[in-house]
């Protein structure tokens, strides 16, 4: 099947339903303070009338916070360019781990389309993060953001409403009620599961952003190609998201020139 006949509502419907899985795990990933280690980074610090528990999660407090992890004081006073740097590089990097690895088979990895699916899928989950901080929060913009980034396609405003999402096994799929917000893979196992949708279309795969031409000849070489793979999708990922920034400032109507909602967002868990 050609691009031509793939079609806009088939690639739209598939973009909904990997936006469907991964806006879950970022919330995870970003607004969840289940023990209240994040709320503790904007406490002055410890006191002489802390128990050992207190001191001991206020320490564990602090390794949260020296991270830069969404939702603490140091996210916070973060500027969009540095919190754009910090999902390309934490959590694009461990999914870059899962796209490089098949690199080690070096030339025969290129017999496997999921090293491309993978890629892919990474760079979905990443693009969405950075829509959000943005303040882009439209699933419909959201999908047009991916659309125009990684399949070269400037899908209409409202594409996604009525968009058939494609069939695909539940179990192959992690939603977001489910076992998502109990697992400590939350990350990888959002983007196997976003690979499992993204196969309806293979053909669009091939029009993401990907690693410089050198990267992809070091990648024939076994075990080389592991680690040539590595660094050569991460300069793809940086690139997918300046693309996404331009996209975002050049066609969102919803998004905000800097990280303000998610201040307030933080100001209201702290209250």
């Amino acid at each position: 099947m050609s691009a031509d006949r793939l079609g806009d509502d088939r690639v739209a419907g598939a973009l909904k339903a990997a936006v469907r899985v991964i806006v879950p795990v970022l919330e995870l990933l970003a607004d969840r303070d289940p023990l209240g280690l994040k709320k503790r980074t904007f406490r002055d610090g410890s006191t002489s009338t802390d128990s050992k528990v207190d001191t001991a999660l206020n320490a564990v407090a602090s390794v949260f916070d020296a991270a830069d992890t969404p939702g603490t004081k140091a996210w916070e006073s973060m500027t969009v360019d540095q919190r754009v740097s910090w999902w390309v590089g934490r959590v694009g990097g461990i999914g870059t781990v899962a796209v490089a690895f098949p690199g080690i088979f070096g030339v025969l990895a290129r017999r496997l389309p999921l090293g491309d699916v993978l890629g892919f899928a990474n760079q979905a989950i990443v693009l969405v993060a950075v829509a959000r901080e943005y303040g882009v929060t439209d699933r419909d913009e959201q999908v047009r953001l991916l659309a125009s980034v990684l399949c070269n396609r400037e899908l209409a405003k409202g594409a996604t409403h009525g968009a058939p999402e494609p069939d695909v096994d539940d179990d192959a799929v992690t939603e977001p009620s489910g076992r998502l917000t109990r697992s400590p893979f939350a990350l990888l196992s959002t983007l196997w599961s976003v690979t499992k949708i993204l196969k309806s279309v293979t053909d669009e795969l091939d029009k993401r952003p990907h690693s410089r031409t050198v990267y992809r000849w070091l990648g024939n070489l076994p075990v080389v190609g592991a680690v040539a793979g590595y660094f050569g999708e991460r300069g793809a990922l940086t690139r997918a998201a300046k693309l996404g920034r331009r996209w975002i400032e050049s066609n969102s109507t919803s998004a905000s020139n800097a990280p303000s909602g998610r201040r307030e967002a933080l100001r209201a868990r702290k209250g």
